[in-house]
């Protein structure tokens, strides 16, 4: 349940002034009405640099999409028949190779992602910080996702085909879908997987980022510092 803090903060935000803002805030609880401005646009950047930090990171890792259900890239609908007539001629092996190297490829290219979500977050502007401050549970993600996207793909598309390479991915594939080509009756298939793994690996960045905001903003205890106990305190649940 919210607290009727809510709905006064969204009209004060509405008035032209930092004057009106401050007023409504003294009336917050002890040591939130000394926010200024500056202070909640810094709050968010602290939130939305912690989930960086703190998510991203792992993807980085080794299994760091392939051992996590959340974001794990699973295979596209046109090679889900290749993936079922590998095992059902004894290429099961083979099958979970092609899987796993595309996670491979993902984990390795999103070491690419961190400058650029740090440029974003830098430009955060007040009005932008009130905005995700008084949004839903992933106003702040959606707030990168706009601004970090297009950068981004342009960014991981090439970074994937390297890492095809980089992990083994593009002989795997191209013997899978060799030996899947000269199955008899079977319709030749030549998938553009580099495009396909670039956008589940943007989809599992903007997954996780959210996991992290959305602990910020419910969970107490994951309000390391004094400025974000102080901002999140504004939105906080009873």
């Amino acid at each position: 349940m919210k607290k009727l803090i809510i709905p006064i903060l969204a009209i004060s935000f509405m008035l032209s002034g930092c004057a009106e803002l401050q007023q409504v805030a003294s009336q917050l609880p002890q040591g939130v009405g000394t926010l200024s401005n500056a202070d909640i646009a810094a709050g968010l950047r602290e939130a939305l640099d912690k989930g960086i930090d703190t998510q991203v990171t792992k993807l980085t890792a080794t299994d760091g999409f392939y051992k996590n259900n959340l974001v794990k890239i699973l295979l596209p609908a046109e090679l889900k028949k290749v993936d079922k007539t590998l095992r059902d001629i004894g290429l099961s092996s083979l099958a979970d190779e092609g899987l796993k190297m595309m996670n491979r490829a993902a984990e390795e290219a999103v070491k690419e992602s961190t400058p650029i979500f740090v440029t974003a977050v830098k430009n955060i502007t007040f009005t932008d910080a009130k905005n995700i401050l008084l949004g839903n549970d992933e106003a702040a993600t959606s707030f990168l996702k706009t601004n970090t996207n297009t950068q981004l793909y342009a960014k991981f598309n090439p970074a994937i085909k390297s890492s095809f390479s980089k992990v083994g991915a593009d002989k795997v594939w191209a013997n899978i879908i060799t030996t899947y080509n000269k199955v008899p009756l079977v319709t030749k298939v030549n998938p553009d997987l580099t495009d396909y793994v670039t956008t589940q690996a943007l989809n599992g960045v903007y997954k996780m980022i959210a996991v992290e905001e959305k602990d910020i903003r419910t969970n107490l205890n994951a309000r390391t510092s004094a400025l974000l106990k102080k901002v999140f305190a504004l939105q906080d649940s009873k």
